[in-house]
């Protein structure tokens, strides 16, 4: 079974007090496409994920994290 991917969109996205439609615009997606990625509904591709790191100003590994195997 493949682990999960945990991410901290949500946190990174409420410490900059911007709505989920903002980031929408910043990252080029749907506001429903971020709802869906902060409530771990859809995995985003690896070319939005590295969207998401140049927002954010932060490495990838610091957003997206496998979740550990138990």
């Amino acid at each position: 079974m493949e682990p999960g991917i945990r991410n901290r969109v949500k946190e990174l996205r409420a410490a900059r007090g911007w709505t989920q439609e903002q980031l929408a615009k910043a990252t080029g997606v749907s506001r429903q496409s971020i709802n869906s990625i902060e409530r771990n509904r859809y995995v985003p591709s690896l070319p939005l994920a590295l969207h998401f790191a140049r927002v954010f100003g932060c490495p990838t590994d610091e957003i997206f994290q496998l979740e550990s195997e138990t």
